[in-house]
């Protein structure tokens, strides 16, 4: 079994209201020296195959359904 984890993140320029509105709250809550927060989202699958085979099976599940190519970029590893 191989284990991958699929790292997708806005892109560069994209606004990022979740990551945003985590910060003002941090803020508020007293926390100094945050110089910005982003949301990440984090999958992590179990593939019944080889470890080459699973990042590309990763990829393939980012094209077709987990990312926005428009304004999300991921990554694939083996964990």
């Amino acid at each position: 079994m191989t284990v991958i984890e699929i790292r997708i993140e806005l892109k560069k320029g994209v606004a990022d209201p979740e990551g945003k509105n985590t910060w003002k709250t941090l803020e508020s809550l007293g926390f100094e020296g945050i110089r910005g927060v982003r949301s990440v989202k984090l999958f992590e699958v179990d593939l019944d195959m080889p470890a080459d085979r699973a990042v590309a099976a990763g990829e393939e599940m980012c094209r077709k359904l987990l990312a926005n190519p428009v304004v999300q970029s991921y990554k694939v590893a083996v964990r």
